[in-house]
């Protein structure tokens, strides 16, 4: 869940705990031994890791988050998440199916400056095709089959279909001016929201890095999904449904991340907030 940041015990990745041997029994054990802590809660974060001493093998968790809505992280959040994992000797794990090559060619990582030791891509490296694919350490990486004893396959792994358009798709992003281009659009698409909404009397907040947007009908300002719930979500509804009669295809919840491409215009862009701002006065 993007909402949350999801902590695996040493026995749920078939690790024993540190000194001792434990054999899993179930996928239920694996589901009981996975801990979860409020995004952007550190002092949260560093209680589990106290309540769970040498017992904790990973954290994973989305550097910025999209499934609960736009969330990003409080400064020194991510940072204070590395310095934990490393002091418990735990793996950082950063789900990048929504930030990799959105947020920077090298994905929130490289945004933020901050090497988790796994990460994991989606769709998003195929070119919106299906795909999906992970990597990190040299050490761990070395225990996948061949090199490894770990079996690992799939079903789209390699398919040419994809690869080709990830290739021409990360050939394109590499072009100078690309992610200038995302954070211009992308920053007059959510502004233009958000002036729209409160010029029409509504509670709205909401922000952007590069091609990754969202907007909450709250106040705000939110920082977890605890935030995100104070939204009122009817109101998303109508104006989502009032925006498609305009032509315009947001994502049906309010507790998804929107997404803008190289192929919006500022045309596109200004048309939308001329729909939202016509949608805001009706709703």
């Amino acid at each position: 869940m993007g909402m949350l940041i999801h902590f695996l015990s040493r026995q749920a990745v078939g690790l024993p705990p540190l000194g001792s041997l434990t054999l899993l029994v179930s996928l239920k054990e694996r589901s009981f031994d996975t801990l979860t802590a409020p995004y952007n809660d550190i002092l949260a974060v560093k209680d589990l890791f106290e309540t769970h001493k040498g017992e904790i093998a990973a954290i994973i968790l989305e550097p910025v988050v999209g499934n609960s809505g736009y969330i990003t992280p409080k400064p020194d959040f991510l940072n204070g998440i590395r310095e934990i994992s490393k002091d418990n000797d735990a793996l950082l794990i950063f789900d990048e199916v929504m930030t990799g090559f959105r947020l920077a060619y090298g994905g929130a990582q490289e945004y933020f400056g901050i090497t988790p030791d796994l990460t994991t891509l989606g769709k998003i490296i195929g070119g919106g095709l299906p795909v999906g694919a992970y990597g990190g350490r040299r050490d761990i990486m070395e225990m996948v089959a061949p090199a490894g004893p770990m079996y690992q396959a799939g079903t789209l792994s390699g398919n040419p279909l994809a690869m080709t358009a990830g290739i021409h798709t990360l050939k394109r992003l590499k072009e100078p001016g690309t992610y200038e281009y995302l954070d211009k659009i992308t920053g007059e698409l959510v502004q233009g929201i958000l002036d729209a909404g409160k010029k029409t009397g509504h509670a709205i907040c909401g922000g952007h890095i590069r091609g990754m947007f969202g907007f909450f009908f709250t106040e705000g300002p939110v920082y977890c999904f605890d935030d995100a719930k104070k939204s009122d979500t009817a109101k998303f509804a109508r104006f989502y449904r009032g925006m498609l009669e305009e032509g315009v295809y947001f994502a049906p919840s309010q507790f998804e991340a929107g997404f803008t491409s190289l192929a919006h215009s500022s045309e596109d862009i200004q048309q939308t907030i001329a729909a939202a701002e016509k949608v805001l006065k009706q709703i």
